[in-house]
């Protein structure tokens, strides 16, 4: 009679770390370990944190095994490398053994679980060194479980471990935290991750594009578990065309990646300003069914990949040697501005494609808006054209709306308005006079030598009496100075507040700057910097 054949299993089943040396990505945290063990420093309690799939529950489950390890002669202790043909091992790999119990606190979240546990902890190990509890998403357990747990966490018995994983650390009381040994396993790399899937590729006899394995890395975003299940997919997906190996061209396909020489080309057309052909290339990669959000996120890839080549970054392994050919292209031909430019209007787009009701429409808008702005000057530019006067499209009048009245016709020797007046004391070096002149005093009357005055705001008593006083040692004529409380015109600063004001209104107004404001929202004038030629006409 034939056996049955085996189950298939998943490949992140398969291929689940059975030793800490094929956990890959960890490096730190298992010299940690193996420190700990060697020189008999081990926590009562483990804190295993991270993103889905980077191996805690492995890890675990690891640690379990590597302290219950009694080697191949059965007489070996605590070890880094546990054995994995020793009883305990086998048992702990198959999920068995009678010592080591895991708990889901997703599913086991109340204070009546954790009682089960602290009633237990109090019996020694039945075959075991070390009675292991693992406690998976443990950020889970309520609060009051988390309360009953404490007292047991912090003084243990000691034949008793605890190990916690959760992918919420936040999530988990600082009480528990501090009573635990914590360790951050990181992200995998996807250079790191590539590798792994080569080798299991080749231990499954099937034939993979190098690219296709560095795009199921990217795709895994740092999670060994997810990119195996991707990859599990990529293999099905390329038995069922009939194929012998993954190709880059069926991951894309499966994964919903738009076509990298169409994205390069759209980007092409984008950046050289050609709004029709940017537009039906993206109606053309829409048609073949690529949502207008995953083109959008292609095209900040593109922008980040540009950016990276300019700075001299290092090379992506998912990408082909016309892949780099081309960013370095563009990276030489397009500017830091540009390309930071690039990226807020299509990260803007981006957002507002993911919102939209209309998608391609949002896509197309977007696209056009960053054609439209590549056409503008970048902000420093249009500052120089602003501090150059190229910018304002009409001159601001000035003069009339100062209310002020029209002046005498000047006389000879004397000052005949008030600009001349503040001139005149600048000159003189009556600094202070010449101040409140031009900030604080409103004119009603000048016909030289009288001057009729009203004070804007409180001034010394002094002040009329020094004005004539220092007009007549600078004139030579005798002044009368007045201080009424008549209508008078804005002083000198006003006047100048409100010619700023106009020319502001003014150059706002242009064309140029209204494009500017609607392309980058929320940015903001630099007046300090922009040279106002109108309001010192």
């Amino acid at each position: 009679m034939s056996e049955s054949p085996q189950p298939y299993r998943v490949l992140a089943r398969k291929y689940r770390p059975q030793s800490f040396a094929e956990l890959i990505g960890q490096d730190a945290m298992v010299t940690t370990l193996g420190n700990a063990i060697k020189r008999d420093r081990l926590a009562h309690a483990f804190l295993l944190t991270g993103v889905r799939g980077v191996g805690k529950t492995s890890t675990a489950r690891l640690i379990a095994k590597a302290l219950n390890c009694i080697g191949a002669d059965g007489q070996s202790g605590p070890t880094i490398a546990p054995c994995g043909v020793c009883e305990p091992c086998i048992a702990i790999a198959e999920g068995r053994h009678i010592d080591v119990v895991e708990m889901d606190a997703a599913s086991h979240t109340g204070v009546d679980d954790v009682r089960e546990i602290i009633e237990a902890v109090r019996y020694a190990a039945v075959s075991a060194r070390y009675k292991v509890y693992i406690i998976d998403e443990v950020h889970m357990l309520s609060k009051n479980a988390f309360n009953a747990l404490l007292k047991t966490l912090e003084e243990p018995p000691p034949h008793v471990k605890f190990l916690f994983a959760t992918t919420e650390v936040n999530k988990v009381p600082v009480t528990v935290l501090s009573r635990c040994q914590r360790f951050d396993l990181r992200r995998i790399t996807a250079d790191m991750l590539a590798t792994h899937f080569a080798k299991i590729v080749r231990a499954e006899g099937v034939e993979a594009e190098p690219e296709a394995l560095a795009l199921v890395a990217r795709a895994a975003e740092g999670s060994a578990r997810d990119g195996l299940s991707i990859l599990d997919q990529a293999i099905a997906h390329a038995d069922m065309e009939g194929s012998h190996g993954v190709t880059a061209q069926q991951v894309r396909e499966m994964l919903g990646l738009s076509d990298r020489g169409a994205v390069r080309r759209l980007f092409g057309h984008m950046v050289g300003g050609d709004a029709v052909a940017t537009l039906k290339a993206l109606r053309d990669q829409h048609d073949l069914g690529v949502e207008p959000v995953a083109i959008l996120r292609a095209l900040l890839e593109t922008v980040h990949g540009v950016t990276l080549a300019k700075v001299g970054g290092s090379d992506d392994p998912a990408l082909s040697a016309e892949e780099r050919e081309a960013l370095q292209d563009w990276s030489s031909r397009l500017s830091y501005a540009a390309l930071h430019r690039l990226w807020q209007l299509l990260l803007k787009g981006h957002d507002e494609v993911v919102r939209a009701s209309l998608p391609i429409e949002a896509a197309e808008m977007a696209l056009l808006r960053v054609i439209h702005a590549a056409q503008l000057p970048d902000p420093g530019e249009l500052i120089k054209k602003l501090s150059n006067g190229e910018a304002v499209a009409t001159p601001v009048q000035q003069g009339a709306a100062s209310g002020q009245p029209s002046p005498p016709p000047p006389s000879q020797t004397l000052p005949a308005d008030m600009p001349a007046l503040v001139a005149l004391l600048e000159t003189g070096g009556r600094h202070r006079l010449a101040q409140i002149l031009h900030d604080d005093i409103g004119l009603i009357r000048l016909e030289p030598p009288v001057l009729d005055i009203r004070l804007l705001r409180p001034q010394s008593s002094e002040v009329v009496r020094d004005l004539a006083v220092e007009l007549k040692a600078l004139t030579g004529a005798a002044w009368e100075v007045n201080c009424l409380d008549g209508p008078a015109a804005p002083s000198l600063k006003q006047q100048d507040e409100a010619r700023e004001d106009r020319a502001r209104a003014a150059i706002m107004a242009t064309p140029i700057v209204k494009a500017a404001f609607e392309t980058f929202p929320g940015s903001e004038m630099d007046w300090e910097r922009t040279e106002l030629r109108s309001a010192q006409a």
